[in-house]
């Protein structure tokens, strides 16, 4: 690939020999939004392919393929469009210097890869953003989760996948015990309301699992994770508990999003929504690109690509790259 050309609703990727254009969805593409919409938030779910290779190191818990969600924020520009469109929280006296966007992702384990995401305002609540990225799992999947996602809605709708869930949830969540399980865990039920609980009216079956970490600094007394898997047979307790710390690996992936990946770049530089969200996805696909070719170098090398360095990669990427000029795309601009 020797050259990235942008117009406003196609971008074209083109080298000596072919050319590819991708286009925008439709409810993208300028003609198609009202002057309102051009200056509203824009949400979007954008999902990249998986790398799905079975020989990759980390990537699989028995037959599971592990997945990590989890949400961050990004500084925008500071501009009347971007206060407007995304809002920015609370501070001791007044307010914070920058606009912030919230989003949530998907992450597969093994790869590092983030792949599927959605991007609000800042007052979208994690929880309303992850009901528009979890239907990308599927069947075969294993989804770690923190205590902050745990609802009875979106527990539903995570599990209608076909994927299966282990979420941690809040220490004071009422989950009574139906039955005590060989391996120390038990089955109980989560309920959208009290008046269900009281009523013993639609209650999802999950399995409950309570441990603590011993001799460890900063522990919390008890952790206490829910999941669809119900039979100890499949997955006991003690590897379940041990493997819900994977979950640390979409931590190190945002880490890589939001400081590595920008260099010194302390906010998005886009002055408008509309560039600002582009840019957002543009930071997603470079990161991916760079996650795809450790995921590359880690199978010939056979090792767990947690071995390899994610800022070492980005300056191998960046010495053979052709310097070209950033020019920041202008919505006026046709195609060429």
């Amino acid at each position: 690939m020797s050259g990235l050309r942008y117009a406003p609703d196609r971008f074209s990727l083109t080298n000596a020999n072919s050319s590819r254009t991708i286009e925008k969805p439709a409810s993208l593409r300028s003609e198609n939004r009202s002057p309102s919409d051009r200056n509203a938030v824009r949400v979007r779910t954008g999902i990249c392919v998986r790398l799905r290779r079975n020989r990759q190191k980390g990537a699989w818990y028995r037959e599971w393929r592990l997945i990590s969600l989890d949400g961050s924020t990004l500084d925008a520009a500071d501009t009347v469009e971007n206060h407007t469109a995304f809002g920015r929280p609370g501070a001791s006296r007044g307010s914070s210097a920058f606009p912030k966007i919230r989003f949530v992702a998907l992450l597969e384990n093994g790869t590092h890869v983030l792949w599927a995401a959605r991007m609000s305002r800042y007052a979208t609540d994690e929880i309303t953003l992850a009901q528009d990225v979890v239907p990308a799992l599927s069947q075969g999947m294993l989804c770690l989760a923190d205590r902050f996602f745990p609802s009875y809605r979106l527990w539903q709708k995570a599990a209608r996948t076909g994927a299966d869930l282990l979420w941690r949830t809040r220490q004071n969540a009422r989950l009574d015990l139906d039955r005590r399980l060989p391996d120390g865990s038990y089955l109980s039920r989560i309920y959208a309301s009290t008046s269900d609980r009281r009523n013993q009216r639609k209650g999802v079956l999950v399995r409950v699992i309570n441990y603590s970490l011993k001799d460890v600094p900063g522990a919390e007394p008890i952790y206490r994770l829910i999941t669809t898997i119900l039979d100890p047979a499949q997955a006991p307790a003690k590897e379940l508990a041990a493997l819900y710390h994977e979950r640390w690996e979409i931590e190190t992936a945002l880490d890589e999003l939001k400081t590595h990946l920008r260099g010194a770049q302390i906010v998005l530089r886009s002055k408008t929504p509309e560039l600002v969200e582009q840019e957002f996805w543009g930071l997603l696909m470079a990161h991916y690109a760079i996650r795809g070719l450790m995921h590359e170098a880690a199978l010939k090398a056979d090792q767990d690509p947690d071995r390899l360095s994610f800022l070492h990669s980005v300056r191998v990427v960046q010495r053979r790259m052709a310097r070209a000029v950033a020019i920041p795309p202008s919505a006026d601009e046709t195609p060429a």
